[in-house]
C-alpha cells in the first residue's frame, strides 16, 4: 500500500523520516511517497485533506480534528525550543510590541498561537514564510519577527536581538512542554493501518538515533547551505523522547494548547478521538 507523507526539509524532519522513506527499515509492505514542503504549505494542505500522513503545526490542529488523528511518534515538543520574537533594535521595549508590525511564519502555525497568547492585543501582523523573516526585520519591512527552526541559531550572527522567548512564556504560563509540530493521519484509515504507520515512524527514528551523530546524505541534501554543526543543533533541539512517543505529558500539552485556542478564539467545541490510542 502506498501513502503520501508530508514533512519539511528541515533536519529534524528528514532525520526522523530518512529510514522510512529510504527503506532502511522493514516497512512491512507500506510504501510512502514523501512530499517535502515548508510547514505553512503543509498546514494549508492539511486543511484541504490532501495528504494521507503529514507534519503540521499544532496551531492548525483545532481546524483538523474532523479529518486527522494525532500519531504518537514523529512530532516536535519540548522545553526551551519555542519561537523567539526578535528585532533589529537592541534593548527595544517589550511594552511597545502591541504597536509594532510583526512578521509571523504563517497564520495557522504554533508560533502565531504562542505570539497571540503573549500579545493578544497585537494586531499588525504580516504572515510570511519563516525563512524570509530575518531579512524582513533587517530591511525594516517589519518592526519585529517571530523566528523558528534554524533561524534560532543564526539571528545573532546577523546583528538581530531577542526581544521575547515565546516558548519560555508558554512554559511559565502552563508548565507544559511546547507543542510545536505533530504528525497526523487521516481518520478514514482503519486503526490497524494507523497503528502500523505510527510504529514505522517510531522505528525510523530509533534507527536514526542508533546511528547519530552521523548526518546522512538525505539530511544534508535537504539542508542546503546549513553546516553540519547547525544541523546537529537543530536535531538536538527538536528531536527528543517526545518524538519517539507523545506520552502523557505530551498529550497534556496538546490538550492545554487546544483549551487556550478555544479561549483566544472564543469558540466552544468538544473534541474526541484526538490521539491515536496506544496498543
Amino acid at each position: 500500500m502506498q501513502l503520501t507523507l508530508g514533512f519539511s526539509p528541515c533536519p529534524n524532519d528528514t532525520f526522523i523520516f530518512d529510514a522510512l522513506v529510504n527503506n532502511k527499515i522493514d516497512t512491512e509492505g507500506i510504501r510512502v511517497q514523501p512530499v517535502l514542503e515548508d510547514v505553512q504549505t503543509l498546514n494549508e494542505w492539511a486543511l484541504q485533506g490532501r495528504l494521507d500522513v503529514t507534519k503540521i503545526s499544532y496551531g492548525v490542529l483545532p481546524l483538523l480534528l474532523d479529518k486527522y488523528l494525532v500519531l504518537n511518534a514523529g512530532g516536535a515538543l519540548g522545553k526551551g525550543v519555542g519561537p523567539l520574537l526578535i528585532t533589529k533594535q537592541a534593548g527595544a521595549d517589550t511594552k511597545a510590541v502591541n504597536d509594532m508590525t510583526i512578521a509571523i511564519p504563517g497564520e495557522h502555525t504554533t508560533a502565531h498561537m504562542l505570539f497571540s497568547l503573549a500579545y493578544p492585543q497585537a494586531a499588525k501582523k504580516k504572515f510570511m514564510i519563516f525563512s524570509a523573516i530575518e531579512d524582513a526585520v533587517l530591511n525594516e519591512e517589519v518592526d519585529a519577527g517571530v523566528i523558528i527552526h534554524e533561524n534560532r541559531f543564526t539571528y545573532q550572527q546577523k546583528g538581530l536581538h531577542k526581544l521575547v522567548d515565546l516558548g519560555e512564556y508558554w512554559e511559565q504560563q502552563t508548565g507544559n512542554p511546547i507543542p510545536l509540530g505533530g504528525i497526523v493521519m487521516k481518520k478514514t484509515f482503519n486503526s490497524a493501518l494507523q497503528q502500523k504507520v505510527d510504529a514505522l515512524i517510531k522505528r525510523s527514528l530509533e534507527y536514526a538515533f542508533k546511528n547519530y551523530p552521523q548526518i546522512t546524505d538525505y539530511v544534508k541534501q535537504h539542508s542546503q547551505e546549513m553546516s553540519e554543526h547547525v544541523m546537529r543543533q537543530h536535531i538536538d533541539l527538536y528531536v527528543n523522547n517526545y518524538s519517539l512517543e507523545l506520552g502523557r505529558d505530551g498529550k497534556a500539552a496538546v490538550n492545554t494548547f487546544l483549551d487556550i485556542y478555544k479561549q483566544l478564539k472564543n469558540v466552544h467545541t468538544h473534541e474526541k478521538d484526538i490521539f491515536l490510542e496506544m496498543r
